[in-house]
């Protein structure tokens, strides 16, 4: 099914077709679709329609009211003259018939119509005539497929359930003439069918394969021809023997010595009629060979094909969505002068709430060779030695140190632009369907100048709803904070379709706002495979956060599925109020074709272990056919007992609300809940989406934190994330330098991790006592509260700031 169409049919409509003039209307229809359209096909659901001026009615799913009287069976949209429904067989282009028929498509657009051309034993369609140059909405193969007669103008075309088209003609002369066309046309696709299983089909086997086949049959020839020679002389020598036996028997022997070599004599001719059914099987084995190869040779010639086929198809999907995408910018895009025109991020960029209309450059396909070039002109100023990726003479280090320390009052405001790099996808990601992502090394191009740590960090954007929700006195209210800053920290990765830069193990980073904002931050990267981070906050207003999280990843294909593990724990000071939760599944869809979009599905629990308050939260997962806001998020505040009290409602990209629930008595008498939240005035706000910087979409959709996260600062340790040289040479522009740099690092990485289990090896073949490798600023044991194996903050990082003693930091850049 392709995205595209369903982007452009599902939407909201009336499902009743309305006759004008008169009146009247027509029930949806209800069955099966096809592979383009989305949506069940129709089945027999009649109805009346009323007529301008006369009477008379005809069924159909949406009745065309008629001038003169009575109605015409049609969809909606009456057919423009000409035979829209239905169009005149063959043209220029060869086909055995095109023209336009009536598709269905969903409950709420019904029939659309759309251009069908029958070619080659193929039905294909479009939604224009033009469309038919670059984009084809859907096929069927009719060799394979049924066709059936609904009624005077509605036939079906289904191969077994993969594919059902439910079309209609303008008249039941059209439906006539487009099934006649499609049964000869089966006809010749299953004749050709069993003739191309028949025939040797040589023209389309390679001068390589076939030269392959005939040596393997030489070979085997040889072979027999071998045994059969063996057979001969077997006989020959059999034949000897059995004579020399036989005069042996006809001398005057002992009884005992005649018995002997009747014996031998019997051994002898069995064993030649074992030589004789061996070498006849060989035979047999020789012609079956050659009988069958040309079958094997075109099976194994059509999965080859098959295989360069697929991929030919993607690359040629990634063109066009390509091409449509330039097309609609230059179409509709407002240039960058006009006022006003960059005012808004989110008017500009695609939300994943509406159709394929709103793409940007960042997620190009091109069909280039992946050797990354470096573009000349760029989004910001670079030296020479930047673009031509000669070596500096000033050591990175020295650059860190030129750059501006952020202070309090000023903190930076932009990064250099992204690049708009040429990049084959599908050449990288075809061979990583079903692996773990984490274990696969990829070039900087998929990547944000930001790492894991600092994405983690970025959990702490709306830092004042912990703030709010220390000063609440009732637990319930409080819970109601903690939960907005839950779906808060899921805000960030809207439009952030890029990702992070893996750690490396031992990695820190730390973000000190404890002057501007009253907490400090710090996360080390504690554990490589699995990949593992620990994170701990402490905040001068009355509240610590920390969390360790393992991220596993898996590619589908069609889809990237992000699912972090392990527990983030908020604990209040005044209160002692101590809440758990875990994060949802974050999934990255259209991977090879389409505009990348992302979306968060699951379910939260938020436990306070104190008093046994629990809030559930609901991440609805978006659907083409749901009529609901997209990114939804609903949940409960309830006490012990399990009895309601607060409601939240909002989306996990733009706000939070929460209502009172209030108990009231229902009309039998018992105690029935209603819900505030049905009147306006309850609602109160927890959370609102601060906007995003301007021209944020050319610098990764990074917020206001993001973009500071990765300025330079003095005194931080030498493990900190904003030393990583791969990192900071990206985020200046240079992605050749950050690739080399970044397999240099791994390559280090991979050499520290062999030499720890070597000396592990070593020590277990000695006998003595091995330490494997720990955190230096966490330490790895159970959690008092959920009992379960964590890294918890040992302390004696900020100490360590202070007197910037960093001899026990390990080497890793």
């Amino acid at each position: 099914m392709a995205a595209t169409e369903l982007r452009g049919v599902v939407g909201p409509g009336p499902a009743m077709g309305a006759a004008p003039g008169g009146g009247g209307s027509g029930p949806a229809a209800a069955g099966g679709g096809g592979r383009g359209d989305s949506g069940p096909g129709p089945g027999v659901a009649p109805g009346p329609a009323a007529a301008a001026s006369g009477g008379g009615s005809g069924p159909g799913p949406g009745p065309v009211a008629t001038a003169g009287g009575g109605s015409a069976a049609g969809p909606a949209p009456a057919p423009p003259t000409g035979g829209s429904g239905g169009g005149a067989g063959g043209s220029g282009s060869g086909s055995a018939r095109e023209g336009w028929l009536f598709k269905w498509t969903n409950y709420i657009k019904g029939y659309q119509r759309r251009w069908f051309v029958l070619s080659n034993g193929l039905l294909s369609y479009y939604r224009s005539k033009a469309e038919m140059r670059h984009t084809c909405r859907g096929t069927i193969n009719l060799a394979t497929a049924n066709i059936t007669v609904e009624d005077s103008c509605n036939f079906i075309i289904s191969n077994g359930g993969a594919q059902t088209y439910h079309l209609k003609a303008s008249s039941e002369v059209e439906r006539q003439r487009w099934v006649t066309a499609l049964e000869l046309a089966k006809a010749k696709a299953v004749k050709m069918l069993a003739e191309s299983d028949e025939s040797g089909d040589e023209e389309s086997v390679s001068q390589t394969d076939k030269t392959e086949l005939q040596n393997t049959l030489r070979t085997l020839s040889s072979k027999v021809e071998d045994l059969s020679t063996c057979n001969d002389l077997i006989a020959k020598h059999g034949t000897a023997l059995q004579r020399s036996l036989s005069e042996l028997e006809s001398l005057k022997l002992p009884a005992e010595s005649n018995e002997k070599i009747k014996q031998v004599n019997e051994r002898a001719t069995l064993f030649r009629i074992t030589s004789n059914a061996m070498i006849n099987a060989c035979r047999d084995f020789l012609m079956l060979a050659q009988t069958h190869s040309k079958k094997w040779q075109r099976s194994l010639q059509y999965e080859r094909d098959q295989r360069i086929r697929l991929e030919e198809t993607l690359e040629q999907l990634a063109k066009q969505h390509n091409h449509l995408e330039r097309a609609f910018r230059g179409a509709t895009v407002l240039p960058a002068s006009v006022p006003g025109s960059a005012g808004s991020v989110k008017d500009q960029i695609c939300s994943g709430k509406g159709d394929m209309s709103d793409e940007d450059d960042d997620n190009e396909f091109f069909d280039a060779p992946e050797i990354i070039t470096m573009p000349e002109s760029l989004g910001h100023k670079r030296t020479g030695s930047n673009i031509s990726g000669a070596s500096s003479d000033i050591s990175l280090d020295e650059q860190y140190k030129h750059q501006p320390e952020e202070t309090k009052k000023e903190k930076r405001t932009r990064i250099p632009y992204k690049p708009n790099y040429s990049l084959n996808l599908w050449s990288i990601m075809k061979n990583c369907i079903g692996k773990e992502l984490s274990k696969i090394p990829m070039p900087v191009n998929f990547n944000e100048p930001l790492s894991m740590l600092q994405r983690l960090t970025e959990d702490l954007e709306y830092h004042e709803l912990l703030d709010r929700a220390a000063k609440c006195e009732n637990s319930l209210e409080q819970l109601c904070y903690v939960a907005a800053f839950t779906v808060s920290s899921y805000s960030t990765t809207v439009f952030r379709t890029s990702k992070p830069f893996n750690p490396l193990l031992g990695e820190t980073f730390e973000l000190d706002r404890l002057e501007e904002n009253g907490y400090r931050s710090l996360c080390e990267q504690v554990s490589h495979h699995p990949p593992a981070a620990a994170h701990h906050a402490e905040s001068k207003n009355g509240w610590t956060l920390r969390q360790e999280i393992k991220i596993t990843s898996k590619f589908r294909g069609k889809y990237l599925s992000i699912m972090p593990l392990g527990s983030i724990h908020c604990i209040f000071h005044a209160t002692g109020h101590h809440y758990t939760w875990k994060k949802v599944t974050t999934t990255v869809h259209n991977i090879i074709v389409g505009k990348l979009w992302i979306d968060q599905s699951g379910e939260i629990d938020i436990v306070n272990h104190k008093t046994g308050d629990k809030c559930n939260l609901k991440f609805v997962p978006y659907s083409y056919f749901s009529r609901d806001v997209a990114r939804k998020v609903t949940g409960e505040v309830t006490d012990p007992s399990g009895k309601v009290h607060f409601a939240l409602l909002g989306t996990w990209d733009e706000k939070m609300d929460y209502f009172k629930v209030l108990p009231t008595n229902g009309d039998n008498g018992g105690d029935s809940r209603q819900r505030s939240h049905e009147l306006e005035e309850s609602r109160v706000m927890l959370w609102k989406r601060n906007p995003l910087p301007k021209n944020a979409e050319n610098m990764y959709y990074f917020s206001e934190l993001a973009l500071t996260l990765n300025a330079w600062e003095s005194g931080t340790a030498p493990t900190d994330s904003r030393l990583r040289p791969d990192q900071r040479l990206m985020e200046n522009g240079r992605w050749d330098e950050a690739n080399a740099e970044k397999q240099r690092l791994e390559e280090k990485q991979r050499l520290s991790r062999k030499k720890r289990e070597a000396e592990a090896v070593k020590a277990t073949e000695d006998g003595t006592p091995y330490d494997p490798y720990k955190a230096l600023w966490f330490e790895r044991k159970k959690d008092p509260v959920t009992k379960e194996l964590t890294h918890i903050y040992r302390g004696g990082y900020w100490e360590s700031k202070e007197k910037q003693d960093w001899s026990s930091c390990p080497d890793i850049f």
